[in-house]
């Protein structure tokens, strides 16, 4: 969400920036309506303001028996009500374009971020580690996946996940699915044990005011999954982790605020139909490691490199080769200023995919959520800032576990920093 005073004060910055994002100038429309809206307000608090003093000295004339008086302003106190009520019905009209225009209109970018109109443009920032050099032939992981047996059946099971569910589901048994459990597992316990999070278990079922707050409504809703009484299912556990402080006003001395989830995620995927429609890369259902910050905005910008780095330690502690990106205007999502991507090497699809998404969201989920700080024994408040991040995505790390760490006879070989909990076992399949 986006300051109007802000926009009436430098409409000009604004427009430069969404500019950069590629979209038209918009400040006009915005503040011809807001115009319009301050114009209806004022005229609704002059009314109300003649009504009440109309009021008064209605009693006033009865007071003294002048009728004629009493009911010239009875009069005035009709008309008066009449004005309350038509400027109350366009100040709601109005309020409720300005607010549909600046609902859908994303977050500001950083100055530091490269202009650019789509992924091609993203700037990488760094690589690490080497991909492997085979001396068989690679699978992927769906093969993999088919050839580690379990009680005679795939360990890794797309047909018996789609006759119960349908496309883009996945059934994990034995030690794959152990293997997905360790990886959580293991994820969660270093964002709190060395990295000093604090372990959040929270509601997947949330209300629409906690995905508006994180702002995948109104923009995202077909992307998201609705239950019949209104709720919705969490896209990611950064929608309860974030709203945890959902309209409140916190103490500055006590930020930043570092939570983590390891959860479901449910995403309908209606914006990918076609993209990577087989395997575990893009699914309905998905377990992820999240990483929530609430900070000041002093504390923000370092705060971002510090939860990447953490999301960047899981991926060395795994010896998963990666790169690091920073996303360009084009490519960043809506809610974000600044985003970095770390996309891991995939042998079987001789590239590197996205793994995690680490974004500054600056003030523009507070202003959504009215969460603001206030400093000990000052009476002002300022909005906070709100960062999220995968601290990671654990499909899609397994995917990668299972593809660099594959051996020629169809074996994986399970990575050291898991095997304690794989409870010793030093390959699977």
């Amino acid at each position: 969400m986006h300051d109007i005073r802000a926009i009436r004060e430098n409409p000009q910055s604004y427009d430069a920036a969404w500019a950069r994002r590629g979209l038209p100038v918009q400040t006009p429309a915005i503040i011809e309506i807001d115009t319009k809206l301050r114009a209806a307000k004022a005229k609704r608090m002059d009314a109300e303001a003649l009504r009440n003093s109309a009021s008064k000295a209605v009693g006033a004339a009865k007071a003294k028996k002048d009728e004629t008086e009493a009911a010239r302003l009875m009069g005035e106190v009709a008309n008066a009500k009449v004005d309350i009520e038509t400027s109350a019905t366009i100040e709601d009209k109005l309020q409720a374009e300005i607010d549909a225009i600046l609902q859908a209109l994303p977050n500001l970018p950083a100055t530091e971020v490269p202009q650019g109109a789509d992924e091609n443009d993203n700037v990488e920032i760094l690589k690490w580690g080497a991909p492997r050099a085979f001396d068989f032939p690679i699978k992927d992981h769906i093969e993999l996946g088919a050839g580690v047996k379990t009680a005679g059946m795939a360990s890794m099971d797309f047909e018996t996940a789609a006759k119960i569910s349908g496309a883009r589901f996945v059934l994990l048994r034995g030690q794959i699915a152990r293997l997905e459990r360790a990886l959580g597992q293991f994820m969660l316990d270093t964002q709190t044990e060395t990295n000093g999070y604090i372990e959040a278990s929270g509601p997947v079922l949330v209300r629409e005011n906690a995905v508006y707050g994180t702002n995948q409504l109104p923009k995202f809703e077909e992307d998201l999954f609705k239950t019949t009484d209104g709720r919705y299912l969490i896209p990611t556990a950064e929608v309860s982790l974030t709203n945890t402080v959902n309209g409140d006003i916190l103490d500055e001395e006590t930020l930043p605020i570092r939570l983590t989830s390891l959860s479901p995620c449910f995403r309908s995927e209606a914006g990918s139909a076609g993209k990577d429609t087989a395997g575990m890369i893009r699914q309905h259902q998905f377990w992820k490691v999240e990483l929530v910050s609430i900070t000041t905005p002093e504390q923000s910008q370092a705060e971002h490199e510090r939860m990447t780095n953490c999301a960047e330690g899981i991926l060395q502690a795994l010896e998963l080769p990666y790169r690091k990106i920073l996303l360009c205007t084009g490519d960043m999502g809506f809610g974000a200023t600044k985003t970095y991507d770390l996309e891991v090497w995939l042998p079987a699809q001789d590239c590197y995919r996205e793994i995690s998404s680490c974004s500054n969201c600056g003030d523009f989920q507070a202003r959504r959520m009215n969460t603001r700080i206030r400093k000990k024994g000052e009476k002002e408040t300022r909005f906070v800032h709100t960062l999220n991040g995968s601290g990671l995505a654990v499909g899609r790390t397994l995917v990668a576990v299972l593809e660099n760490y594959q051996n020629a006879d169809g074996t994986v070989t399970v990575p050291q920093v898991l095997r304690k909990y794989m409870g010793g076992l030093e390959k699977i399949g």
